[in-house]
């Protein structure tokens, strides 16, 4: 855990990005290699479900820090939402058994996706998966990446549209924790928990507001006020109800690979001045 975060105002900090570890297409290095040629000052590493990139000796020049980080799936009120971790401690041992559980919940849905597949006429959906994800964390996204090689959609995103987006005959519903026991996890390892991208869960602003009051009612400490590329607007919204919440504000691009221009690594707004940015804890 990084304890002595050297602040200052101009930083660039992302701390929201992804590797081979999970469903990015650069390795750990490679992802540590590019931020520092785009002069990021603070980079978490937030695979899914997974802390394996952690895992490999990374090596990066000095004014580059990196702190240890984790994206959560979890469930609430019958939706699928994303929480950070940041700052945690990976050798604690109730972080290691939730990573372990989610780990063992997506290689039963891989299991039934593909089971889905087979009966949509697609055979060895499951294995094509796991080779694309390389040893890697298994997601949709490589099922649709195998949807895309075979030629049965034209693009990840129509993969998910057509046959393994919610609705879609491809589809398989995950059992993750609930959302207040991925929070303890990531308490519990000294760690702070972060709403990811609250704007993409498709809410409406009630149920949004509702997902804010019981994320901080069961100890959630943050929330990303940016996410990638956003309009202004939304920005100001954001760090407002952060404000009203009483939350520390996040920021990240949500990378995952280099050829997503809304999702540039280390092109990331600075946070509204009003917020009071997650580092500041780790001071």
């Amino acid at each position: 855990m990084v304890k002595n975060i050297q602040y200052k105002d101009t930083m660039n900090v992302d701390l929201h990005s992804h590797t081979t570890a999970s469903d990015g297409v650069l390795k750990p290095q490679e992802l540590v290699d590019l931020a520092s040629e785009r002069g990021i000052d603070l980079i978490a590493i937030t695979d899914h479900d997974t802390m394996d990139a952690y895992d490999i000796a990374l090596v990066y020049p000095t004014n580059l820090q990196l702190i240890q980080g984790i994206e959560l799936s979890c469930k609430w009120g019958g939706n699928t939402v994303h929480i950070l971790g940041l700052n945690v401690d990976r050798s604690h041992n109730s972080l290691k058994e939730g990573i372990r559980s989610q780990k063992q919940i997506r290689r039963e849905r891989a299991h039934k996706i593909a089971d889905k597949l087979k009966i949509l006429g697609f055979t060895n959906t499951l294995q094509a998966a796991l080779d694309l994800s390389d040893g890697g964390q298994i997601g949709r996204p490589h099922f649709a990446k195998h949807l895309v090689n075979i030629g049965a959609a034209r693009s990840e995103q129509q993969a998910f549209k057509k046959i393994l987006g919610e609705g879609k005959s491809g589809y398989v519903r995950a059992d993750w924790a609930e959302l207040g026991v991925a929070i303890d996890w990531i308490e519990h390892s000294g760690g702070t928990s972060v709403l990811a991208h609250p704007t993409r869960y498709g809410l409406s602003k009630t149920k949004l507001l509702s997902l804010f009051r019981d994320f901080k009612n069961l100890g959630g400490k943050a929330m990303e006020v940016i996410s990638g590329h956003q309009l202004p607007d939304k920005t100001l919204e954001l760090a407002t109800l952060c404000d009203q919440f009483g939350f520390l504000s996040s920021c990240g691009s949500d990378f995952h690979r280099p050829d997503e221009s809304w999702a540039a690594l280390g092109h990331v707004p600075k946070l509204p001045e009003r917020c009071r940015p997650v580092w500041t804890d780790w001071v």
